[in-house]
């Protein structure tokens, strides 16, 4: 495990008239504070990543479709997979100064919600080529 980072069950609660997805309350005890939210969808084999942030912390929680979620910390050089969707529904929680990124895994396509502890600001975080040599990790399928 990456230094602060933190993967926490969601609960869904189904019945004949759909499902209620949680995913972050102020009195859950991850909870830090209120940014802004938002919603990125991601079509089958994109990359968005490579991104950090100084001060935000990440709250990230696929909704709908399946992702690979990617961190990397280049303090400790640790890699961190973590695929979310339908069969593992949970928050990821991503501290500052984490590099990460996602990768969509479903058609038609994937939905990512992130309430993040602050609004963005582009000049506050830092973007690398998620296909340079920045940081160690190849983006293609392996067979295990």
């Amino acid at each position: 495990m990456i230094d602060g980072v933190q993967v926490v069950p969601l609960r869904r609660i189904p019945d004949e008239r759909g499902t209620v997805y949680h995913m972050l309350k102020r009195t859950d005890p991850h909870f830090k504070e209120f940014g802004e939210i938002y919603f990125s969808s991601v079509y089958p084999g994109v990359v968005k990543g490579w991104h950090r942030h100084r001060e935000m912390t990440l709250n990230y929680a696929c909704i709908f479709g399946r992702i690979k979620l990617v961190l990397y910390d280049d303090r400790t050089r640790e890699v961190m997979e973590i695929f979310l969707g339908p069969d593992d529904y949970s928050l990821v929680i991503v501290p500052p100064g984490v590099w990460n990124g996602f990768k969509g895994m479903s058609e038609p396509y994937a939905l990512v919600a992130n309430c993040a502890t602050h609004p963005h600001d582009p000049a506050r975080s830092e973007r690398a080529d998620p296909f340079g040599s920045a940081i160690p990790y190849d983006w293609d399928v392996r067979n295990r």
